[in-house]
């Protein structure tokens, strides 16, 4: 039953989804999301926006669906499409393929990387050393914007040396980069290395 004060018991559930994803080991915001599921299923219904609940994965997120083309008066975007550059979409794809291959061998729900581990992973794509050289320069950038979008969160930071910091994976690019949209990257990608090394 619902306060009878003008701000609804489920207020804090809502702010924080328009935040960003909600976790699991949120465990108070998580709670209140299971409790108020249906009134806040149906608050954002009424503004045309989707409540995403993935229980196995332990997330929960807002989405807008896209607008069909025949709506006449379609809704204005709530969450502005990310758009990432080259170095930051390889880092993201890298990251999901590390989640399936963690999710195939550990019984464990929570993915931690060094940025020496990081570093391991991409360079593979990188042949010559000027510019495995550029990106260790350059790391951060695509790092700090998948901390920006919610995908990479800091767990543990070695001012002395950023090869010891650790990252967490998070669940959430399971649902940023599906299995479908994932093939697609790496083609995109593929043909990228192509004409870069001819």
């Amino acid at each position: 039953m619902e306060s009878s004060s003008t701000t609804a018991l489920y207020a804090h559930v809502i702010i924080k989804l328009l935040q960003g994803p909600i976790y699991v080991d949120e465990k108070i915001v998580w709670r209140d999301l299971q409790a108020w599921k249906s009134s806040i299923q149906e608050y954002f219904g009424k503004i045309g926006i989707d409540l995403i609940i993935n229980e196995p994965d332990g997330f929960a997120r807002i989405a807008q669906p896209e607008a069909d083309e025949e709506t006449e008066n379609p809704l204005p975007r709530l969450m502005r499409k990310q758009t990432m550059n080259y170095e930051t979409t390889l880092l993201c794809v890298i990251l999901r393929e590390i989640l399936e291959e963690f999710d195939v061998v550990s019984e464990g729900t929570k993915l931690f990387l060094t940025q020496k581990e990081i570093k391991e992973r991409i360079e593979l794509f990188y042949k010559e050393q000027a510019n495995k050289s550029k990106l260790w320069k350059e790391l951060s950038k695509p790092i700090n914007s998948l901390q920006n979008i919610g995908i990479l969160k800091l767990t543990r930071e070695d001012p002395v040396n950023k090869d010891n910091n650790q990252y967490e994976v998070k669940r959430i690019i399971k649902a940023l980069v599906s299995n479908k949209k994932l093939e697609e990257i790496r083609d995109k990608l593929k043909n990228h290395v192509n004409s870069v090394q001819q």
